[in-house]
């Protein structure tokens, strides 16, 4: 018997295949005294020759489809498993106390991890603790006999099911053999969603509760589309999904053959479709969906992606490469965007009750200048590659700008003393994503060469609802007749100084928010490359004019976004 969840559809395309849980299991155990020593001593060494046979193979995947660069985090756990000091203060545990290998193994690695993790200044030893608690749990789930999941060896066709992913669960996961993945929390605008439509693998998050609804190796129908989940579907159910995913191939396909046209609307208006990327990878995806620009390049994966601080000359070849990648079409640079849920292992930011209203990107720019400095003279030197444009996040003053701007000032004017050649034409804007910088942004474009519209942020601010919390995720709104209103503040303010606005939150690339936009008059969308030929196909039928009368209805006339939504419909019937 077929049972249907419904979740948020967060990823186009439809899939067919068995559950995958990814998900931590149960490894509690109580503390036992056993007569039998060397049986104990016994299950212990067979539980390490598993753990040991187990990361080999793990490490050996991560070599061939990562490179030998990320399959040494897996060497160091292999010297923790025979590691003599470690496993004879075991073996002794076990022997003197005559207690069970699990607690007898516990007991003696988190005296190794409280000893490593008390060494604050020393990154090495800290990362230590982390390589033997991995080390534990694995041994534990063989001691206890349970399968402890892993993304990275997945050789066969699933769906994969967790509470939320995280973006390194996602990035691990290979889309030969993921077809779609599931999860309990998140909506459209979390990272694993985001992460899943650059990926291209159909997602539906938000389900509440597929990890409850499902066991390993079920078979699943899933449609990203329609945000719809059938649990052990009868044969008519998944030939219904597969036409789903027929029809969606099939429109794909049109939408294929404007790759290289221009974004016109029906009355011949153009409009910049730009995409949104993370590293120099992302290109291929912009030039195959035939994007225009990008809109926004999100640096800190640079600084995620690295043990340290990356350098100047390690930024200025990322940047450097995105410039040439885009045969001089703009590319918006994003400085770091660090804080809220983005930790950086080598940079201990405070704890804080509320980090996505805390200490973030700009505000720890301006705190860190040598780190923000480095970035910045790493931009200035790329310049010359490309049309650059330079984009700050989470402005909320003016005076904030006018400090970045000062020390981007600053830093080229040394360059240039050295002989550096720097581009003449580099823009410098901000990204609107506080609301008090939207209310005043009549005052900031007199100063900015552009706006970005970040609504992922603007959204949870100006609703005071965290996108992240299912409960207050019916806040999450982007269609509010207060959020269009903010939107149009922005664009005519930027249009009244002859400055140029665009979005590059997700809603830019929402097909109920686009005719909104077009009557708006925004003048660049940037979204996850994967959006951007649908968004030109929907453009293709709309005619401007009629557009902006329907914004203007939805901004004066219509009271909740529900009501925004169906004058939409009316429009694009």
């Amino acid at each position: 018997m077929s049972n249907m969840l419904k979740g948020i559809g967060a990823s186009d395309g439809v899939a067919v295949a068995k559950a995958y849980m990814l998900i931590e299991p149960d490894l509690s155990f109580t503390k036992q005294t056993v007569e039998d020593s060397e049986g104990e001593v016994n299950r212990l060494k067979a539980a390490l020759a598993k753990a040991t046979e187990e990361i080999t193979a793990i490490r050996d995947k991560a070599a061939t489809t990562l490179g030998e660069e990320e399959a040494q985090v897996f060497d160091a756990h292999l010297m923790v498993l025979a590691d003599p000091e470690m496993v004879s203060a075991v073996e002794s545990n076990i022997n003197d106390n005559k207690v069970n290998a699990e607690s007898a193994l516990k007991e003696v690695t988190d005296m190794f991890i409280m000893m490593f993790e008390s060494m604050e200044d020393n990154p090495y030893m800290q990362e230590r603790a982390a390589d033997i608690k991995d080390v534990t749990k694995r041994v534990i789930s063989h001691l206890l006999n349970v399968k402890l999941p892993n993304p990275s060896m997945i050789d066969e066709e699933v769906i994969v099911i967790a509470h939320d992913l995280t973006p390194s669960d996602t990035a691990q996961l290979d889309r030969r053999f993921v077809k779609a993945f599931v999860t309990n929390i998140g909506g459209r605008t979390s990272h694993s969603a985001i992460m899943a439509r650059s990926l291209e693998i159909p997602a539906v998050v938000g389900t509440m509760s597929i990890t409850d609804s499902v066991v390993e190796g079920q078979l699943l129908a899933v449609n990203g589309i329609t945000g719809e989940v059938i649990v052990e579907p009868t044969e008519e159910e998944q030939a219904t999904v597969n036409k789903a995913g027929a029809d969606y191939a099939a429109l794909k396909a049109e939408w294929d053959k404007l790759k290289d046209a221009k974004t016109v609307t029906a009355d011949g208006k153009h409009f910049e479709l730009a995409a949104n990327i993370g590293t120099p990878k992302d290109l291929e995806g912009v030039n195959n969906n035939g994007g225009e620009a990008v809109g926004l390049y999100r640096t800190e994966f640079l600084y995620m992606d690295s043990p340290e601080l990356p350098s100047e000359d390690a930024q200025f070849e990322a940047y450097k490469a995105v410039l040439e990648g885009m045969n001089g079409k703009p590319v918006v640079v994003r400085t770091m965007d660090i804080g809220g849920d983005k930790e950086l292992p080598y940079l201990p930011l405070p704890h804080e009750m509320n980090p996505f209203l805390g200490y973030r990107a700009l505000r720890i720019s301006l705190v860190e200048d040598d780190m923000f400095r480095t970035q910045l003279r790493a931009l200035l030197r790329a310049s010359v590659y490309g049309q650059l444009r330079i984009m700050f996040p989470m402005v909320a003053t003016l005076k904030e700008f006018r400090a970045a701007k000062a020390m981007l000032e600053e830093e080229k004017a040394k360059l240039i003393a050295d002989g550096v050649v720097i581009a003449d034409d580099i823009q410098v804007g901000i990204m609107i994503e506080i609301p008090a910088a939207a209310v005043i942004a009549d005052k900031f474009a007199k100063e900015v060469d552009f706006f970005s519209v970040g609504t992922n942020d603007l959204i949870q601010y100006t609703m005071a609802a965290d996108r992240m919390n299912e409960r207050v995720s019916y806040l999450y709104q982007p269609y509010n007749p207060s959020i269009l209103r903010l939107i149009k503040h922005v664009i005519d303010s930027a249009h009244a100084e002859g400055k140029w606005a665009g979005m590059c939150g997700e809603m830019a690339g929402d097909q109920t928010a686009v005719p909104l936009l077009v009557g708006l008059g925004l003048d660049e969308f940037s979204m996850s490359a994967t959006s951007i030929l649908k968004t030109r196909s929907l453009m293709k039928r709309l005619d401007s004019t009629k557009m902006a009368e329907l914004a203007n209805k939805a901004i004066n006339d219509c009271d909740t976004a529900e009501e925004v939504v169906a004058l939409v419909e009316e429009y694009t019937k």
